[in-house]
């Protein structure tokens, strides 16, 4: 492994990807799952020559102190690289707000990256037991939800996201994760659409995901969390 971040791709600015803050993105080139609905599929492959040497992004930020509030680790999987807590060091160092994207494959290098991180997006994308159809992986439910119980556990903000495809989860399945994520005490739930236009597995439609009758169904068990169109 080596000890310099594999970066596949980068974004100076961003004013999506960290709540209330001008952020740079740095995805993190590798993921271990094949997630049916991924789009972002240039960045699977752990072996991708990386786009962006780390100097050269640290070199950037430099020049962007007191431009940019945050840096945004994104992937891929981000926790499945090494370098990944140097890295965030050298720019919580800098000055910079530490965001993370992640899926929690990774709950081991995670619970020792939350204390650096002041905010996490987390995907949750199944009960536990149906990880393993969305992701090619048959343990991913499991460390996926350790995962997940850490960063509601922790002290930092997060946003837990769950991204729906019709062919993948039911709105009554969706109920399902939804109230074991309340048990554990989740305060921020996000429901967005799956995004089919470059996606992974292209069996799934190419087509715009209608909400409503999640929404429907949430509404109907009095359940209220925000919905990203």
């Amino acid at each position: 492994m080596s000890n310099e971040l594999h970066i596949g791709g980068f974004v100076p600015l961003s004013t999506i990807d960290y709540p209330d803050a001008l952020a740079a993105v740095i995805f993190c080139q590798g993921c271990s799952w094949r997630c049916r609905y991924c789009h972002n599929p240039e960045l699977l492959s752990a072996t991708e020559p990386s786009k962006f040497q780390w100097s050269e992004i640290l070199n950037f930020l430099k020049k962007r102190q007191g431009l940019l509030d945050a840096v945004v680790f994104s992937g891929g999987e981000p926790t499945l690289q090494k370098a990944l807590l140097p890295a965030i060091k050298q720019v919580q160092n800098l000055g910079f707000k530490i965001g993370m994207h992640t899926a929690g494959s990774n709950p081991n290098y995670l619970q020792q990256i939350l204390p650096y991180i002041d905010w996490i997006g987390f995907d949750i994308k199944a009960i536990e037991t149906d990880y393993s159809s969305i992701t090619g992986n048959s343990n991913s439910g499991k460390t996926a939800w350790d995962s997940a119980i850490q960063v509601i556990a922790s002290k930092i903000q997060y946003e837990i996201r769950i991204t729906v495809h019709p062919d993948l989860m039911s709105p009554q399945e969706l109920v399902i994760v939804i109230k074991k994520l309340e048990q554990l005490g989740t305060q921020n739930i996000v429901l967005q659409p799956c995004r089919t236009n470059t996606i992974l597995d292209p069996t799934l439609h190419n087509a715009l995901i209608d909400l409503k009758p999640y929404q429907d169904i949430l509404n109907t068990y009095g359940i209220q969390i925000h919905i990203r169109q």
